[in-house]
């Protein structure tokens, strides 16, 4: 069964541009652009700050001799939350910004978890040694 992506392509921008307009009607569209050029500048540190650590934390686990999965998917996550960072909007934004916080990214853990052992399951995913 084919899924309807395009249906989000059309959806994710348009309710973004509503977004948008609703906020610079609140505070005005100078502050709604410097808003959106701030949250992708803390963003993009939080981004940097979080992917080090999950690089560091990811290291001293398969140095204790650790599957590092749990951080493996923090990676993900934080990888995942930067790209919508990039993306200008306030919607992507809070979802960016709820995947690399630490105290909102086990919920987003949990779900690719569900969904990897979903797609395994039904074969969709393999993993193969070399």
């Amino acid at each position: 069964m084919r899924r309807p992506y395009w249906l989000l392509l059309l959806l994710i921008p348009a309710l973004e541009l509503y977004g948008f307009l609703w906020v610079s009607q609140q505070i005005g569209a100078g502050k709604t652009i410097l808003l959106i050029i701030m949250t992708s500048i803390i963003g993009f540190a939080m981004l940097q700050f979080e992917g080090r650590k999950v690089i560091a934390d990811a290291k001293l686990q398969m140095n204790q001799g650790q599957m590092p999965g749990n951080k493996m998917l923090d990676g993900l996550c934080v990888f995942l939350g930067g790209s919508m960072l990039v993306i200008p909007g306030f919607i992507t934004d809070i979802i960016g910004f709820t995947l690399i916080f630490p105290l909102t990214r086990p919920i987003y853990r949990k779900l690719l978890y569900r969904w990897m052992e979903k797609k395994m399951k039904n074969g969709s995913i393999t993993f193969r040694r070399f």
